[in-house]
Parts: C-alpha cells; structure tokens; sequence
C-alpha cells in the first residue's frame, strides 16, 4: 500500500466515524476506497466492519451523557443486536462470494435511497405524532416485539453489510419509542457498536482481512467517532447526504464493473 494509498483510507476512516456517529452509513465512504485499492468485495467488507469498531466506541463515548437512564434498553435491544449481527456474519461467509458480489450493490442502493428519504420519512413522522392523540406519547416506550423484531432484521443487515444500518436503527425507534432523538441516537451508537463487534469477533476468527486497511480505518474512525459526538450535528444535512450518496454510487459502480 503506498503513502497515498493510506493516506486515503485513514481520510475514508475519518469521514466514516464521523458519519456512523451523526446518523450512520459511514460504510459507504470506506467501503469504494477499499474497492478502488484492489481488495476483494468480501475481503474489502470484513476489514471494513474490523476497523470500524473503534470508531463506534469513540462515538458510544462521545453520546454517553444521553445514555443516561438506558440501561434496560441496552440490555435488551443489544442482546437482539447481537443475536442479528451474529446472523448477518454467518451469512456474509456461508453465501458464496459471488453472491455479496450480486446483492451488495442493491443493499447500498437501498441504503442510499433511506439516506436520501430520511429527511422526509422524518417529516412524515413529525406530522403523524402531532395528529395523534398524545403527540409523542402515542409511541411505546419501549417499542414492543415490533420494534425487536425491526432490530433484529436491521441487525442482521447490518452483520452482512453495515451501510445504512443506524439509518435503519433511528428509523425504528424514532417511530416505536417515546423519547428525545439525541438519546435515540445514542442508543443507535450502542447497536451499531455491538452489531459490529459480534460480526468482527466472527470475523477474526473465520474469514481473511487486510490489517493495513484495518489499523488505518480503526485509527481514522476513532477519530471520526469524537468528532462525530462534538460537531456533527452542525454539518449541514444536505451535504452530507449529498457526500454519501456520491460515494455510494462509486460503490455501485465499481462492484458492478468489476469482472
């Protein structure tokens, strides 16, 4: 790997830790770079999800002030979490490669059109709670076996294929649970974090990655993960989505051109 080649994962790590702290979807930075310096989709995939578990420390870190008083749902989202994430992992080595060659590029699509409606999915949510008798107290406290079995489901994805899975988390909760969206959040944070370490446990165990790719991403991200927690929400929502979406189509372009 030359300088420049390093350089850019550990930028790719940066963006992805700070974009995987703010909402998720970070995967789709560091993913196409990894592509573009040559490493297999899986190959590409596993490092990924290795290097990405210290920026979902650094971001669980970052939010812990809104963890305060989540203890019950710690518990019983992240053991869905990890039953999910284990799932998800077990997937990505059982399928033949050829076939994370032929679905990944619809997962993304799919990550990036949630990235894309977000904005109005939240609106939409927005509006539906304040015509319902109770405004946000209309939704569950704890979201009921709906909301665990959502979990599970984007738990799963996101053992697979980790882009767009906080999407999916906040999306949830934000419909099934009754609470303040910084401390959903946060609690998206402790998912993604457990999600991801229960697939990269598995993964160090049982499947080939590249260490140079992981320290880089892992080294990046943490970085990323503070950012994330203290200037963030400041971005500008457009461009950042605007950025996912463009690394995203790389990503469709380049797994798809690939011979």
């Amino acid at each position: 790997m030359t300088l420049a080649a390093a350089a850019a994962v550990f930028a790719a790590g940066i963006g992805a830790g700070t974009i995987n702290t703010v909402v998720g979807s970070g995967t789709l930075v560091t993913f196409p770079v990894l592509l573009a310096l040559g490493l297999p989709p899986v190959t590409a995939n596993v490092s990924n999800t290795l290097g990405l578990v210290a920026g979902n420390i650094s971001g669980v870190l970052g939010y812990r002030r809104e963890l305060r008083g989540q203890r019950g749902r710690i518990i019983r989202f992240g053991i869905t979490a990890l039953t999910g994430g284990l799932v998800g992992a077990v997937l990505l080595l059982a399928l033949p490669s050829r076939a994370f060659d032929v679905i990944v590029p619809a997962l993304i699509g799919l990550a990036l059109v949630l990235v894309v409606l977000q904005p109005r999915l939240a609106a939409a949510l927005a509006r539906r709670r304040e015509r319902s008798p109770g405004g946000n107290r209309a939704a569950s406290p704890d979201g009921g076996p709906v909301l665990l079995a959502g979990l599970l489901l984007s738990s799963a994805y996101g053992g697979y294929f980790g882009a767009a899975q906080g999407v999916l988390h906040l999306s949830l909760m934000g419909v099934l649970l009754r609470d303040d969206l910084q401390r959903i959040n946060a609690l998206k944070n402790v998912l993604a974090l457990i999600v991801n370490a229960v697939a990269a446990l598995f993964f160090l165990c049982a499947a080939r990655f590249d260490w140079r790719a992981v320290l880089l991403i892992a080294a990046g991200s943490a970085l990323g993960g503070r950012l994330g927690a203290k200037v963030g929400r400041r971005l500008p929502p457009t461009v950042l989505r605007g950025v996912i979406v463009a690394v995203g189509v790389v990503a469709i372009v380049q797994l798809i051109g690939r011979d």
